[in-house]
């Protein structure tokens, strides 16, 4: 079965751009980044940015996201895929992220949600000058690690945030 991305959730103000592989079948069917229960994104960069993200609705999360100068999106374009595992993931067509980057003039860092993200997003983000590549433990219940393990890691994601809430 052929499954899509979420469109990019940006803003001028964009600062650190993280990427996963493509949404599960949790998200998909709620139309929201990271809704599996299990998966630990929201509390991870909930941790990152200092703020109990969990206990907001999802629009609220994202109006965070972006006022902190945080975007999401997905590497992967489209692709086939039984269930929500990225090993199952055939035929990807990827997103195109050099042409997101070009209309983000604050962007300092993106970072990949998981292995699978990290290989396909550097073979297309490797040669650009200025801009921080960060490979990140996948938020994925399947990515069997502690979440405190993981917020070690995430916890460098803070030097690229914006201070203050962008307007």
């Amino acid at each position: 079965m052929t499954k899509s991305a979420f469109p990019p959730v940006i803003n001028a103000a964009t600062r650190l751009l993280i990427l996963g592989s493509l949404p599960g079948d949790a998200s998909l069917k709620a139309a929201q980044y990271y809704a599996h229960p299990r998966n630990g994104f929201w509390p991870l960069i909930g941790g990152v940015l200092d703020e109990a993200l969990t206990a907001l609705p999802y629009a609220d999360r994202l109006e965070r996201l972006k006022a902190r100068g945080v975007g999401l999106w997905d590497v992967i374009a489209s692709a086939e895929r039984s269930g929500s595992l990225d090993a199952a993931i055939r035929s990807p067509e990827a997103a195109d992220l050099r042409g997101l980057i070009k209309g983000l003039p604050q962007l300092r860092a993106v970072a990949f949600n998981g292995k699978l993200a990290a290989g396909l997003g550097r073979r297309i983000l490797s040669d650009l000058d200025g801009l921080a590549l960060v490979d990140l433990p996948s938020s994925s219940p399947a990515h069997a690690i502690s979440l405190s393990a993981k917020a070690a890691s995430w916890a460098i994601l803070g030097k690229f945030l914006l201070d203050k809430p962008a307007a």
